[in-house]
């Protein structure tokens, strides 16, 4: 028998509140120098309670091909990626109303 969610109810293969979860954010794109001038790529505003930040970060890495990490709920990805971050975030599954480019 398979799991089942405790905040819905269904077995974790139709599992549907991380979804529901990334239609509910508002995430903030912006970009910040930091030491030695460097450039960083800030994403802001992902719940960490509801969704995977950990993994939403791994594939934006993957996708642009950079370093980055997951700080005090942020994603901090190496290098400028405003431009791009938004189309990459509403590939992962979020919402396009819901994303801010500053």
């Amino acid at each position: 028998m398979s799991e089942i969610c405790s905040k819905c109810g269904l077995p974790k293969e139709l599992c549907v509140c991380e979804s529901i979860a990334k239609e509910s954010q508002k995430i903030r794109v912006y970009v910040e120098n930091k030491k030695f001038n460097k450039v960083y790529t800030i994403v802001e505003g992902i719940d960490e309670k509801e969704i995977d930040i950990k993994e939403a970060a791994k594939k934006l890495k993957a996708k642009f091909a950079c370093g980055g990490t997951v700080k005090n709920g942020k994603i901090e990805l190496q290098g400028n990626h405003k431009q791009k971050a938004r189309n990459a975030l509403i590939e992962v599954g979020f919402t396009p109303e819901t994303i801010e480019i500053q």
